[in-house]
């Protein structure tokens, strides 16, 4: 048996996006896209919640198409509320469109998000090397540095600790745990 981060062991479906996805690096803007939608909306709950709920996001936001969720309007702001597989929360949906502008935006700038984002940790993931999760961080001074730029750029639900577990999700950090075999494969991916 394989030693996993302590905090995937719940069930299938922790260990399932630990061991595939997790700390993996991501370059996609939809991906990109999608994490950071889904981490705000994680903010006061369980990621195993949000997990669990993801599908339900797939296909209530379009699959993540950041340029239709951009143009959503009060019509479908309510229809999203009215949608028992999300965490309806009007703040949230509400954020889920600014950002989505906001992303826009950045791409605009930026030539893609993926450019603006990864340029804070020069393009290259950071590899920590915890033996504990007690040692893992909940924010970083780089974490604190892109919560304040995406705020001052009008993002929403961008705080510290929202922006680090988006670096931890797409590999902008790798946090699996030294004793994690998915500690050296996802160096070996990088």
């Amino acid at each position: 048996m394989e030693n996993r981060c302590d905090w995937c062991l719940k069930d299938d479906l922790y260990r399932d996006y630990h061991d595939q996805e997790w700390g993996v690096p991501v370059y996609d803007d939809k991906i990109l896209f999608e994490f950071l939608i889904l981490e705000g909306v994680q903010a006061g709950l369980s990621w195993h919640t949000v997990l669990k709920k993801r599908e339900n996001y797939r296909k209530a936001y379009d699959d993540f198409d950041y340029k239709k969720v951009a143009t959503y309007d009060e019509v479908k702001v309510a229809e999203l509320l009215l949608n028992k597989g999300l965490v309806r929360n009007k703040l949230k949906i509400a954020a889920s469109i600014t950002n989505a502008q906001q992303f826009l935006k950045v791409q605009e700038e930026f030539g893609s998000f993926s450019n603006y984002i990864w340029g804070f940790v020069d393009h290259k993931p950071i590899i920590n090397h915890f033996q504990s999760l007690k040692e893992v961080p909940a924010t970083t001074a780089i974490s604190d540095a892109i919560s304040k730029d995406m705020k001052k750029r009008g993002f929403k639900f961008v705080g510290s600790t929202i922006v680090y577990a988006h670096m931890q999700a797409t590999g902008m950090v790798n946090d699996h745990l030294v004793g994690c075999f998915r500690h050296k494969e996802v160096m070996c991916n990088e």
